[in-house]
Order: structure tokens, then C-alpha cells, then sequence
């Protein structure tokens, strides 16, 4: 049987106290003392499993039902009191050129913080373990632990960015060297994933700016400039997302027109070769014909002369089109 709860505590001034069995149990040993909070990892639940979630903390039924539908854009929302951030954990895949984005959910209300995640990467375990080490920190409350996740998505942004710049820099070089094969089909799925990536991280934009600003009252004052700092680094990421972006349609723009050059060029090679041959076909064809007064028919060197005509013709065209650049 798979577990759905993959950790939940309660945390006092910034410790562990305890680590219940379930939601209920979590929710018994959480005190009115605004040091406390609980926090609860939860993976791929189901609406059954997550009813009893939803009942031990009060959940808005809409923040319910949002966290438990995946394939959702990244977004702020506010039940009641309560603050509802979807993210898109992503890792890059290298050899494969795919950036594969998972979803995570974060509940943060009075008391409590559930993360709900949709996919086995986003594992959450170390920004806890971390968070840990530094009660001081963990005992400003929830917020300080969603804006330790969130700080930590955001910082492996950075990584992918890095990885999809090193391929488009590698496209670059061979779309401008000599090589016949073009990376067309390279150069669209980059696009595309590039893309993905794009709607990925700039809708977070304006909720990490509205939580820097403290349009909520929940959230601590001493969290406004971590807020403000990961929001400034999701501007740069952002940034370079979309320069990466323009810089592989311009890229795929260029790739195109190599093509055409290169067709170009093999037409005029193509053209040029079958002129070559026209010459000894239209000579060998004009004094192969029957006619009984034909001149130099009957010459003793017309052989030799009218091979020599072709030679010098073809010799001449030749000449011509290497000086034109059509061979």
C-alpha cells in the first residue's frame, strides 16, 4: 500500500515536538500558541484521502479540490484566511533535451502548512531536514517554511536554464558550420521545452511579488525581504528564459535560412554540371546526323577536331562557373 503522508510534525519555537500518526492525532496535539504549526507531506493523494485532511484542518472545499487536481498553472490563491500557492518543481533532463515539470501545492494558514506534490521528484525532505537546523528561522511559522520551498524551486530553476543555454550554444555551432545536416528537429523540441519552461515560471511572478510586498497579514514582516530575494532571482531566471527563447527562434530562423543557401548551391552545382554535359551532347549529336553534304564529314582530322571542341567548350565552362561560384 502506497503512503500518501510522507511526514508530518509539529513544530514548537521552531522544534520538532512530535510526529503524529495522522492528520487527526496532528491536529489534537497542535497548541493556540502562535510558535506552533504543523506540517504535513502529502503525494499524489486522492479525493478520499485527502477528505481527512481537509477535515482535521477546515479546509475551503475549492482549496481542496485544488489540491488534488494536478496540471494546474502556478497561482496565489486565498480561502479565507488561508493562502493556497501552486509551484512547478522542473529537472532537466540532458541527454534527452526534456524538461520534466512536476506540481506542488502549498496550504498556509493559521497553524498549519500542507504540501500536497503531483510527481516523485519533488521531494521536499531536505528543505525540512535544513529548515530544522535553524529553529530561529522555523519558529517565525509556516510562511517560513513555504518560503524556504519556494526559494528552494526557484533555485533549481537555475540549473535547467544553464543546461538548455549549453545545448542552444551547441545548435548554434553546427547550424553556422559546414556540415549538410541541419539540427532543425533540435532546435523545435528546445523550443518547445523552452516554452513549457516559460509558462512554468512567469505566471510565479506576480505571487512571489504580491508576498514580498505582504499583501497578506499572515505573513511575518521579517519575511518580506526572503520573499523579495526570491523574487528577484525568479526575474533573472525569467529573463534569460525569454532571451533563450528569442535567441532559438532566431537560431531556427537562421537554420532555415542555410537550407535555402544550400539548396541554392546545390542548384547551381546541379545546373552548371548539366551545361557541362549539354556541350559534348549537342557537338556529338549536330555531326552525327546523316546528311551527305555535311562539312568536314569527310575530313581526315574532323574527329580529332570535333573532340577538341568539346574539351575546349567544357574546359571554358568550366572555367566560368569556378569563377562564378557555381562549382
Amino acid at each position: 500500500m502506497r503512503t500518501v503522508i510522507v511526514d508530518c510534525a509539529v513544530y514548537q519555537g521552531g522544534r520538532r515536538t512530535a510526529t503524529p500518526g495522522s492528520p487527526a492525532e496532528a491536529w489534537r496535539l497542535h497548541t493556540d500558541d502562535p510558535d506552533s504549526f504543523i506540517w504535513i507531506g502529502i503525494v499524489d493523494p486522492s479525493d478520499e484521502e485527502l477528505a481527512e485532511v481537509q477535515r482535521a484542518f477546515s479546509i475551503h472545499e475549492l482549496a481542496a479540490e485544488d489540491m488534488v487536481a494536478a496540471h494546474q498553472r502556478p497561482k496565489l490563491e486565498v480561502y479565507d484566511d488561508n493562502l493556497l500557492l501552486v509551484l512547478k518543481p522542473a529537472r532537466y533532463l540532458d541527454e534527452q533535451e526534456e524538461i520534466v515539470l512536476d506540481e506542488l501545492q502549498i496550504l498556509a494558514g493559521s497553524g498549519f502548512l500542507l504540501t500536497v506534490r503531483h510527481g516523485d521528484r519533488s521531494a521536499l525532505g531536505r528543505v525540512r531536514h535544513r529548515l530544522e537546523q535553524a529553529p530561529a528561522t522555523l519558529a517565525l511559522g509556516p510562511f517560513a517554511a513555504l518560503h524556504a520551498i519556494v526559494d528552494r524551486i526557484v533555485d533549481d530553476y537555475a540549473p535547467i536554464v544553464d543546461g538548455v543555454e549549453k545545448d542552444i550554444r551547441e545548435v548554434e555551432e553546427r547550424v553556422f558550420s559546414d556540415s549538410r545536416e541541419k539540427p532543425t528537429e533540435r532546435i523545435y523540441r528546445l523550443k518547445r521545452q523552452v516554452l513549457a519552461f516559460q509558462q512554468a515560471t512567469a505566471p510565479l511572478l506576480d505571487p512571489l511579488d504580491r508576498l514580498s510586498r505582504r499583501r497578506y497579514r499572515r505573513v511575518p514582516e521579517d519575511l518580506d525581504e526572503y520573499f523579495r530575494d526570491v523574487h528577484d532571482h525568479l526575474v533573472r531566471i525569467v529573463e534569460r528564459i525569454l532571451g533563450d527563447r528569442e535567441l532559438l527562434t532566431n537560431v531556427l530562423q537562421a537554420n532555415l535560412a542555410q537550407i535555402s543557401v544550400q539548396q541554392n548551391d546545390d542548384m547551381r552545382k546541379i545546373s552548371a554540371w548539366v551545361g557541362l554535359l549539354g556541350v559534348p551532347t549537342v557537338i556529338g549529336g549536330v555531326y552525327g546526323m546523316n546528311f551527305v553534304n555535311m562539312p568536314e564529314l569527310h575530313w581526315q582530322f574532323g574527329y580529332f577536331y570535333a573532340l577538341g571542341l568539346m574539351v575546349a567548350c567544357c574546359l571554358g565552362l568550366f572555367l566560368l562557373f569556378r569563377r562564378t561560384g557555381w562549382l
